[in-house]
């Protein structure tokens, strides 16, 4: 596998700003999701992510930006959808654990 590439959260964080976000994908649980999620993210719990890809199939060839608890799962997740022909995936580094505390520190952490 090639090596993924990551977003640091201070790269996301001005791409939002500038109104130029990537596909947001949330890998985690849907409890994880209702307690801390990026607004405009799509929910697809790892573990469902190769019998629901076809919610998300219109993004093959543009930029998604992966992301979970830490950066593991959401790494897992990114395998799984090149082999899917997903093929501008980013890792977000440190999940959105880390958005919390470089970021947005007024989001709940668990």
């Amino acid at each position: 596998m090639d090596k993924v590439t990551q977003i640091p959260p201070s790269e996301l964080a001005e791409r939002l700003r500038a109104g130029s976000a990537p596909h947001l994908l949330d890998v985690r649980e849907p409890e994880e999701n209702e307690f801390v999620a990026f607004p405009n993210s799509t929910l697809i719990p790892m573990g469902q992510l190769l019998r629901r890809f076809t919610e998300i199939e219109s993004w093959k060839d543009e930029e998604v930006v992966v992301y979970c608890h830490h950066g593991i799962r959401s790494l897992n997740a990114i395998g799984q959808l090149r082999y899917l022909g997903f093929t501008k995936l980013r890792n977000l580094t440190g999940g959105i654990d880390r958005w919390t505390t470089e970021i947005d520190p007024s989001l709940p952490r668990y």
